[in-house]
């Protein structure tokens, strides 16, 4: 699609938003509940789409993409009449008499870029949330999952006419097309680099954007941790995806005395999760192209691995690998892994921890494995980060309950469930003033009584 046709589609979309067709929550509702139907309806051809794009098994689609989907609608369908309601506030008395209230608004015409490695969840849930807060919307799935983005256009084309919400595909030239246009908001999810060209762009309309990006996520381990369960759960987060994931643990920073134990339990449970050949294992996925697939390769040293390593470039597969006697300065620890291998570092204190991890770029996520409260909270409350877990990996992302996003160099602003509604939404404040009363001291000439009046009510 040219840029001439991009542009009819924006403007189609701002007149159909114009006729104020997506306001009524009933609309809304009804959009909401096409979405959920047709996804039931497709979900053995989304699956397909999957695990042709990523090589992710039945089962992973589920829990890691549609399932959170059909999650996420639910909330939405449970929850928006609440959330589309007027919400009235304390009126302050020097403006008696009247009432206020703030209105949640639609943005209006919303551009969502979604990224290749969650393509259909990370495509649908932004979706849901601008439709639910009465949006109109332009989605652009990623180029580098091409049969989950087909699917994802499918699915909205079965849905609504493209004056509603409307998918475009394709790469760079129609990337660049879009970010030329106006829009109201735009909604973001992929890497820091094309992070900076989108708020660039955006800044030239000041257009509000949220930025989903990532980072080095680190993993830190305790003396006191449970190295099992530790283990356990670090290898199924870093692996889901084939580590592909944006809040996957990066790398692991533990402390030094348990870090040979550690590395034993690790071992075992990679051996436990994926057998002793993973890549013969039918439920273990693929790196998504073979720019990414060299990528990560190049960032492992062989001479650092301990355990896994092995690769087949003919089905752009790379074994659970680990890493240890890993620096700072590696060329691993320079960006973002993305893949399926774990540097493992140490630390003599968890001070010194927290000063290495404060004096790096913000990270998405950040874990603490332990069960010392105290050194918990310490971390928490001394480390900046986007979000995280305690004694687990990943999960804080699966709720509709809380926010989910990065700060800084991981990104800006939050969605799902309410944050999802609040990310697409303006709230207008507004003051609605009776007519039966106006008092006259703010109107000049200004007088002594009325200056102790004001000093009375402004205390």
């Amino acid at each position: 699609m040219n840029e001439k046709e991009i542009k009819y589609m924006v403007d189609q979309q701002r007149s159909f938003f114009d006729t104020g067709a997506t306001l009524p929550v009933s609309a809304r509702l009804n959009a909401l509940k096409k979405i959920r139907a047709s996804i039931k309806k497709h979900e053995a051809d989304i699956h397909r789409a999957l695990q042709e794009d990523l090589g992710k098994s039945d089962f992973e689609s589920y829990m890691c993409e549609t399932g959170l989907t059909l999650s996420e609608i639910s909330y939405m369908i449970h929850h928006l009449s609440a959330y589309a309601k007027e919400k009235r506030v304390h009126t302050p008395l020097a403006q008696f008499p009247s009432r206020s209230f703030q209105k949640p608004s639609p943005y209006g015409v919303v551009l969502v870029m979604s990224p290749w490695n969650y393509p259909f969840l990370l495509s649908m849930e932004p979706l849901i949330d601008a439709l639910a807060a009465g949006n109109t919307v332009i989605l652009k799935p990623s180029a580098y999952s091409p049969h989950t983005s087909r699917m994802v256009q499918h699915i909205v084309q079965e849905c609504f006419d493209s004056s509603y919400a409307a998918v475009i595909t394709g790469g760079h030239e129609e990337n660049t097309a879009l970010l030329n246009q106006h829009f109201d908001k735009i909604f973001f999810t992929g890497s820091q680099r094309v992070g900076k060209v989108v708020l660039k762009k955006a800044a030239e309309y000041l257009t509000p954007v949220t930025l989903e990006l990532g980072g080095k996520s680190p993993c830190i381990v305790d003396r006191s941790a449970d190295l099992k369960l530790a283990a356990r759960r670090i290898v199924f987060g870093k692996y889901l995806n084939c580590g592909q994931t944006c809040v996957a643990p990066d790398y692991i920073y533990c402390h030094k005395d348990v870090k040979d134990a550690l590395l034993l339990q690790i071992e075992k449970q990679i051996k436990k999760q994926f057998s002793d050949h993973p890549l013969n294992n039918k439920h273990y996925g693929k790196i998504i192209n073979q720019k990414h697939f060299e990528r990560i390769l190049n960032l492992t040293d062989p001479s650092k691995v301990i355990f896994g390593g092995e690769y087949d470039r003919a089905s752009l597969q790379i074994a659970p690998t680990v890493m240890e006697n890993v620096t700072f300065e590696d060329p691993v620890m320079q960006e973002e892994i993305f893949g399926p291998v774990l540097p493992v570092l140490t630390f003599d204190s968890l001070e010194q921890a927290i000063r290495k991890i404060n004096s790096l770029p913000h990270p998405l996520a950040l874990y603490i494995f332990t069960s010392d409260k105290k050194a918990a909270a310490s971390v928490l409350s001394h480390t900046r980060f986007g979000g995280g877990c305690i004694n687990d990996v990943i999960i804080h992302l699966a709720t509709s309950e809380m926010g989910f996003g990065g700060f800084g160099e991981s990104g800006m602003g939050s969605y799902h469930g309410k944050a999802g509604f609040d990310a697409f939404t303006h709230y207008k404040s507004i003051v609605d003033k009776k007519t039966w009363l106006d008092l006259p001291m703010r109107y000049q000439p200004y007088q002594n009584l009325y200056k102790k009046m004001l000093r009375m009510f402004l205390k």
